[in-house]
């Protein structure tokens, strides 16, 4: 009877998690199968996950872009800004957790403090003060804005993470390279830099996600539309004025997030080592 009772236990967690899965997946599988419609045929058929007459046109008119600018200069904007911010803030962020974590100075706490602090701030609140100065140093319309704040880790949760992971690290390590004669850059880069590396690969992706996702900061910053990244070449496709091509929308949303699965499949292992063994578990 208990056999049965577990049996039964079991199934029902894996109808429950099966149904919670499509639920989630629906809006995903929907964006595909839209992204083979036609744009008129789009809203009628809603409730249609399949599309009756597929076409690929909504892909080929996408891909034309705008302008004279084809989506591919969109993707490579966007490759540009994530994979440089992405470096910086995982290298930033790395050099500050070790500095917190390995050294001792009269300011450690209160600096580890505003750490924790700016994990608690709204990023809205600094967006005008950021556009005055930036304004002010010549950077609008350029890519600086969404690039180089990423090389003073001003993403407190990433330093977090590192920090929490390298407390895990035994101090006996650098006694011993102390006493080898090393110093704090080379036990930083031959030692930390090399153990830290499930944590690196769990802010890699995480920092790459919300670079490419990136809305507001390219929005503010970037006018020109040769200059624009992804998310939002994504909105020329709506025209408030006059008809809209959800079709193209679709199906270049679909295109944007080919290399988001890419990064995620091919270190989705090391994501869940690092979210793990790292900082997450207090």
């Amino acid at each position: 009877m208990r056999q049965k009772k577990g049996k039964l236990n079991k199934s029902l967690y894996h109808l429950c998690v099966c149904v919670m899965g499509l639920i989630m997946i629906y809006p995903l599988l929907w964006t595909v199968a839209s992204s083979f419609k036609k744009s008129s045929t789009i809203y009628q058929t809603v409730t249609q996950l399949i599309p009756k007459d597929p076409t690929i046109e909504n892909y080929i008119n996408g891909w034309a872009g705008f302008s004279h600018t084809t989506f591919g200069v969109f993707i490579r904007n966007t490759v540009f800004v994530t994979v440089i911010a992405t470096a910086g803030a995982i290298l930033s962020s790395l050099m500050v957790a070790y500095a917190l974590s390995r050294i001792r100075f009269k300011l450690r706490n209160p600096l580890f403090a505003m750490v924790i602090l700016t994990m608690m701030l709204p990023e809205q609140i600094m967006m005008i003060p950021q556009y005055l100065w930036y304004n002010k140093l010549g950077w609008i319309n350029t890519y600086f804005p969404l690039i180089v704040p990423h090389f003073f880790a001003v993403s407190g949760f990433f330093t977090y993470v590192f920090m929490n992971f390298m407390n895990g690290i035994p101090k006996e390590l650098d006694e011993a390279a102390r006493l080898d004669g090393c110093s704090k850059f080379s036990m930083f880069f031959h030692i930390i830099v090399p153990l830290t590396k499930p944590a690196i690969a769990t802010v890699t992706i995480l920092s790459f996600i919300n670079r490419w996702n990136d809305y507001m900061s390219p929005l503010l910053y970037i006018k020109r539309t040769p200059n624009y990244t992804v998310s939002i070449a994504l909105k020329l496709y709506l025209d408030s004025t006059s008809s809209s091509d959800y079709g193209a929308m679709f199906a270049m949303a679909v295109v944007s997030l080919i290399p988001l699965f890419a990064i995620f499949i091919t270190m989705n292992r090391y994501l869940v080592d690092g979210v793990a063994t790292s900082g997450i578990k207090g």
